[in-house]
């Protein structure tokens, strides 16, 4: 898997050590434990999935080339894969699942694991207010704009990584704050599960 990541482009190294070291078929399904070194995204149930290894390594590789260590937040716990990721690259990892059975299964998976990661099942479009600045901000999910709750809860120089869009494609977008300012660039496509939450798409997509 990291070899195909390399192929792809993948060439942080910091990033490449993370994947290597956080074993993904632990958060794999037992039936299909298989497939969870295959580069491709898996359905992990509620209409989620847990994403394809190119991806997370993506949007990973975005936010530690802005942010080298320090306060991130996930949205969109999922699986727990990517916040494994984030705590295996030092970061301090809070994580926010809206669906509660995703959320008590990642939260179980951490403690099994003895990962510190704090995780909430809450609306992750509002973020973690008590938890705020944060230095770093990954959102797994595509939403129709940048949720205005999570800018806020930006960090001075802090980043977003957030895929922004249509629900049948999205844009990889990262967002700087820069003292009062908030600096914006565009990368590739891609395509997600849409943000769902009072700051994302509704609920009866």
């Amino acid at each position: 898997m990291v070899e195909a990541l390399k192929r792809y482009g993948i060439k942080n190294r910091r990033v490449l050590d993370a994947f290597l070291e956080v074993k993904r078929h632990l958060f794999f399904p037992e039936d299909a434990l298989e497939l969870a070194y295959d580069d491709g995204a898996y359905p992990i149930g509620f209409g989620q999935t847990i994403s394809q290894p190119f991806t997370v390594a993506y949007m990973t590789t975005l936010l530690v080339d802005r942010c080298l260590s320090g306060k991130v937040l996930e949205i969109g716990t999922g699986s727990g894969y990517q916040a494994a990721i984030l705590d295996a690259l030092g970061y301090s990892v809070y994580t926010v699942e809206r669906i509660n059975e995703l959320f008590q299964r990642a939260e179980r998976l951490f403690s099994r694991l003895g990962l510190p990661i704090a995780c909430r099942n809450d609306d992750g479009t509002l973020g973690w207010k008590e938890e705020a600045p944060f230095d770093g901000i990954i959102v797994t999910a595509g939403a129709p704009e940048e949720p205005a709750p999570l800018l806020r809860q930006l960090a001075e120089n802090g980043c977003m990584v957030i895929p922004v869009g249509e629900t049948v494609s999205q844009q990889m977008t990262v967002v700087q704050r820069v003292g009062d300012e908030l600096r914006k660039e565009v990368f590739q496509q891609f395509v997600f599960v849409p943000l769902i939450g009072r700051e994302g798409w509704s609920d009866d997509l």
